[in-house]
């Protein structure tokens, strides 16, 4: 690649940049942030208290059943069933019959007796009754009767006789959420002024009153929620029917150590309580006083979390989601946005498990669930209006053709497909045709990063490197590379890599290698974000060069040697006119003949000089004429030629026609004039009485004319430029043998030009052997 390349690939190189893509990255940014304090706005008002309040008791419903366990064994259930009332009679029964419960119980050495059974008037048929069953609850010492409200929320409480005779009393409520269930309960309750445990609580302090639950609490501390764990089962504890305990039919080992619970389970006495248990979606009142027993023996229930933390909890995937759809891409993201969705959902689980905690993750859920399709829209939608405005504006620059317009009854989203497979197909093109462009270009061209080291190179480096016997390597420095190649000027190395690193302005140097080939390096910043380098290209100035030499030789011969005799002339010319008239009164001529031999000899060595020059320059620029010559004519018309000059120094020429054709295809007008020179050069160079050898031997494909002289020869040294032009042999150069050295170089030129060889065997003291070597016709 000459140097007239470089700019314009630096040019397409810098129009890589797209400063179109920076703005609208950073406008979908600034959406991000945006939707990011939308969506925490939105969670943090979500998470309040009574916010998604059915979705979050799905999540506790879902939570409960997972977790529940078997019961107990320590709790047990004597059911008021519709057996006992058979037996027994029609609700409501005798005091009596309550007493006699209690006194067979408390026989047993239970931990606590729970009368879920209401006694808040006096029995007027059996007033007796009422002291009896007092008397057996104050004898027994364990037994806790409750309190509770009737729907115009008036506190419904025990006869005062039976309140003195209890141990504890517990109350009853529940708390109903929204969708009609109950999930959790009041440890505490105030009826008529006084503070009591629910009842499972209170037969719990009965039997354990050191129990950190049993403490007194201020009467002005805010009531608490605790979420209640059920029990797995159906039923979940041990019940037995009411008659058959008090006819003593169930073993004296069943209530002892135990805390029973008496109540009714008689369809129309008992208050039916939804509940989210798998076993029982109705359960008796009886049933979730020992569901809280159970509860609280087990650890079970849970606690709520307050306002702020279920904000952050629900805060925290929300924001995990959103660097989430920030910084990975669609797919990464979606599988972050379900994992994060799961995640919230399982520890939302089993937080009532491991804290005892009960969270609201419904917001969470919901944004989670939210985040990735509205953002999906929005990504989607600022990445079809920035690849609208992109494939606008390569239209108009020409980057690409025109676009073919969308397909009639396509929707926009497919026409903006279409258009991008189109725009892709044309990109990708281009780029083969970019990269097959560079790798094709005939100078070395290589791509590097501001430190210098390689990222592409192109076939012709290659081939510069493996001349240098290198193999360019990726990440290779160009310093290796260029190792060795000095700057002309400062004789320094060609390549700085300081050059690269500081400067941001072209540069071109010139130098040779360590093959003696002239280098110009030019080099070019680019910028094509983000990726930031040079293009460094190689520029083989060295047949400029040597024609600038020859130039310059050129006109050394044209002012020196060719105007030598030439002047000579003038000055014979004008001697011969300004003495010439005084010679014809004179006896004789005075300089006449003289003059006319040695303007006879300049003006023949100025012929000679031009007429090689001529040919030396004819041989160079023209192709030689193809035909069939035959070489052992050609060699004996130069013996010819050279007879004359050999005769002259008593050199003989020792010649022999061969039988055979040496037939060869060249020009014969420049292959004899070779043979001329050759052999004029052996008579030239030769001492007299000696012998020049011509001969032409066969070689398998080859015809071979041997020149052998008997002269000073040449050394090793002095036939590394005996075929430049201008170029004589140092012991020739003081000589009276004239000439110029143009004829070893119309020689090698002709034979270069004919696909022939030129061998020269030569040894000082010795004389030279010249074989031209030419292919056979």
């Amino acid at each position: 690649m000459t140097s007239r390349h470089a700019p314009h690939m630096w040019r397409w190189l810098n129009r890589l940049r797209a400063s179109d893509v920076s703005q609208g990255h950073l406008g979908l940014r600034r959406e991000w942030w945006i939707f990011s304090a939308l969506l925490l706005a939105a969670c943090w008002w979500l998470a309040g208290p009574r916010q998604l309040e059915r979705s979050n008791l799905l999540v506790q419903d879902l939570a409960t059943r997972l977790q529940q366990r078997p019961a107990s064994p320590e709790v047990v259930v004597i059911a008021i069933d519709e057996r006992s009332i058979e037996a027994i009679g029609r609700w409501p029964w005798r005091r009596a019959i309550h007493a006699q419960l209690v006194r067979h119980l408390s026989a047993q050495n239970p931990k606590a007796i729970g009368l879920d059974v209401l006694f808040s008037e006096e029995d007027l048929d059996y007033p007796a009754d009422d002291a009896l069953l007092a008397s057996a609850i104050a004898d027994s010492g364990r037994v806790v009767l409750p309190v509770a409200q009737d729907l115009a929320g008036r506190p419904v409480g025990q006869l005062p006789a039976l309140v003195q005779a209890a141990a504890a009393l517990g109350h009853v409520q529940l708390r109903v959420d929204a969708d009609g269930g109950v999930r959790s309960f009041a440890p505490r309750a105030g009826l008529a002024g006084q503070s009591h445990l629910h009842l499972g609580l209170a037969m719990r302090c009965v039997a354990q009153p050191q129990d950190a639950l049993c403490a007194p609490q201020p009467a002005d501390a805010p009531p608490a929620l605790q979420y209640i764990g059920f029990a797995s089962g159906n039923p979940a504890f041990t019940t037995y029917s009411y008659i058959d305990v008090v006819r003593g039919a169930i073993p004296a080992s069943a209530f002892r150590g135990k805390y029973v619970v008496v109540g009714s389970l008689a369809t129309g006495l008992s208050a039916s309580i939804a509940t989210p248990t798998q076993t029982a979606q109705h359960t008796p009142n009886v049933v979730m006083v020992a569901q809280i027993l159970n509860g609280a023996l087990q650890h079970t229930h849970a606690t709520l979390a307050s306002a702020t933390a279920n904000r952050l909890f629900n805060a925290l995937p929300v924001l995990l989601t959103l660097l989430a759809l920030a910084l990975l891409g669609p797919s990464a993201a979606l599988a972050a946005c379900v994992l994060l969705w799961s995640a919230t959902l399982l520890t939302a689980t089993l937080a009532p498990l491991w804290w005892q905690l009960v969270l609201t993750p419904a917001a969470a859920l919901l944004l989670v669930a939210l985040a990735y399709p509205l953002w999906s829209w929005r990504r989607l939608n600022a990445a079809a209006r920035f690849l609208e405005h992109e494939m606008r504006d390569l239209g108009r620059s020409g980057a690409l053709a025109p676009l073919q317009s969308g397909l009639m009854g396509q929707d926009m989203l497919a026409q903006r497909i279409q258009a991008v497979e189109q725009a892709s197909r044309q990109l990708r093109a281009l780029h083969h045709f970019v990269s097959e462009s560079l790798l094709q270009l005939p100078s070395p061209t290589l791509v590097c990063d501001p430190q210098g080291r390689i990222l592409l190179a192109n076939s012709a480096a290659h081939r510069y490197a493996q001349s240098l016997g290198q193999t360019l390597q990726e990440r290779q420095d160009v310093q290796l590379l260029l190792a060795g190649t000095r700057e002309n000027e400062s004789q320094g190395p060609l390549f700085d890599p300081q050059t690269l690193a500081g400067g941001q302005a072209s540069f071109q140097h010139e130098g040779t290698d360590r093959l003696g080939n002239h280098l110009l390096l030019v080099g070019r910043p680019f910028a094509a974000p983000p990726t930031t380098g040079w293009l460094l290209t190689l520029v083989d100035i060295t047949h400029m060069r040597q024609a600038m030499a020859q130039r310059d030789q050129a006109m050394h011969f044209i002012s020196h040697d060719i105007r030598a005799p030439i002047g000579a002339i003038v000055t014979l010319l004008e001697m011969d006119r300004t003495f010439g008239h005084r010679a014809a009164d004179s006896a004789g001529p005075l300089v006449s003949s003289d003059t006319e031999v040695r303007i006879e000899r300049y003006a023949r060595s100025a012929l000679a000089l031009a007429d090689d020059f001529v040919h030396l320059a004819r041989a160079q620029q023209q192709p030689p004429r193809q035909e069939a010559v035959e070489l052992g004519l050609l060699l004996e018309q130069a013996v010819d030629d050279s007879w004359a000059a050999a005769h002259a120094k008593l050199i003989d020429i020792d010649w022999m026609p061969q039988e055979a054709e040496a037939l060869v295809t060249g020009d014969p007008g420049q292959l004899r004039r070779v043979l001329g020179n050759l052999l004029g050069n052996a008579v030239k160079y030769s001492p007299a009485g000696s012998t020049v050898h011509c001969s032409i031997t066969e070689r398998p494909a080859h015809w071979v004319v041997v020149l052998r002289d008997e002269g000073d020869g040449i050394s090793p040294e002095q036939q590394a430029t005996l075929f430049q032009p201008f170029t004589r042999l140092a012991q020739h150069e003081a000589s009276r043998i004239q000439g110029v050295g143009l004829g070893l170089a119309f020689v090698h030129t002709v034979m270069q030009r004919h696909g022939a060889v030129m061998e020269l065997d030569s040894t000082p003291g010795q004389g030279s052997t010249f074989r031209l070597v030419f292919a056979k016709r």
